[in-house]
């Protein structure tokens, strides 16, 4: 059975430390009107999100749009940097992130590994697989985790994919039962400038 699975990366973010509560820009609100657009006439069936409030909002209006609840799981929460909720700095993340897509059990003081992350995350997307086989579901996600994810089926989605994704981006991917069988990016990054 043909299940489709909307990966929606959260819109432009404010950087403030907590990660947890960082809402969206007012850039990432307008991005989010447009993921709405996007996908107003996909037929989507399900909505579920990271526990992160910029991930939550990037698809709350799709969400309202169906008649829905976004469905929140934690364990599609952003990969853990360290043991605290706090935002690491660009020029500390670039390097870790290099690290941790060498070395997948690479991990900080405290935080968490890129296996570690995707063993989380991927059980909720099979879980999403089951028990909405023959639907559309849109997940709200971060850059890292989404990555990881799509590179679970793919090993193609790695650190240079991460690098070439937007705030927001969109990425389609259809299953036949749990069988990954193809990805087509939704998000026109023509459209941004």
């Amino acid at each position: 059975m043909q299940t489709f699975i909307y990966m929606v990366r959260h819109g432009d973010s404010p950087k403030n430390r907590n990660e947890r509560t960082r809402g969206l820009t007012e850039n990432g609100y307008l991005d989010a009107q447009r993921v709405t657009a996007i996908l107003a006439d996909e037929g989507i069936d399900v909505v579920a999100s990271s526990p992160y409030i910029r991930s939550i909002l990037t698809v709350q209006a799709l969400a309202q749009q169906i008649n829905k609840e976004v469905l929140v799981y934690e364990d599609l929460k952003e990969r853990s940097f360290s043991s605290e909720e706090n935002r690491v700095a660009d020029d500390e993340l670039i390097p870790l992130l290099e690290k941790s897509f060498m070395d997948s059990n690479y991990t900080l003081k405290g935080g968490e590994s890129n296996a570690d992350c995707q063993k989380r995350a991927i059980s909720v997307l099979l879980e999403l697989l089951d028990n909405y086989q023959g639907k559309k579901v849109v997940i709200g996600t971060h850059g890292a985790v989404m990555t990881l994810l799509m590179g679970y089926f793919d090993s193609n989605y790695g650190l240079e994919f991460l690098h070439s994704t937007s705030k927001p981006d969109i990425y389609k991917m259809e299953f036949m039962g749990k069988e990954f069988v193809n990805v087509q990016r939704m998000w026109d990054i023509e459209a941004d400038n």
